[in-house]
């Protein structure tokens, strides 16, 4: 009972938080997530839609579910995810459903194996829940 309790009060917080601080929870959850080798926990962050955009080096991608398969196949390893760090440069509320959010992402797999690029993400409020629906990431 205690558990429910503290779990009602945790997201009960949560939904007082500003967007910016829930769009940051999103993203620091993201690379939690990717750190421990969790990739579907690391889509969490992403909507769960056919209409998800996700640009990257190998171009246009569409759907949650292309991407998760992407993921996986471009890190099939923990070894190969390395460690996700990143900065965020902005993060700018446009209405009460829209969000933009840019970056600059590194990923560390060996002192010698270093990646790193940008990123623009355009977050959508969906069910009161902050997602992103587009991904263009170099």
């Amino acid at each position: 009972m205690l558990f429910i309790f503290a779990n009602q009060f945790a997201n009960a917080q949560h939904q007082q938080l500003p967007d910016k601080q829930k769009i940051m929870h999103v993203l620091i959850n993201q690379k939690e997530a990717w750190n421990r080798g969790d990739l579907v926990e690391y889509m969490q962050g992403y909507w769960q839609s056919d209409s998800l955009v996700f640009i990257g080096k190998s171009g246009i991608n569409k759907g949650w579910n292309n991407t998760l398969y992407n993921y996986q196949q471009s890190y099939p390893t923990k070894e190969k995810m390395g460690k996700l760090s990143f900065d965020i440069i902005s993060v700018e509320v446009l209405s009460k459903t829209w969000a933009h959010v840019t970056g600059k992402w590194v990923l560390t797999r060996s002192k010698k194996e270093i990646l790193g690029g940008h990123f623009t993400l355009l977050f959508k409020k969906i069910n009161n829940v902050w997602l992103i629906v587009s991904d263009h990431t170099s």
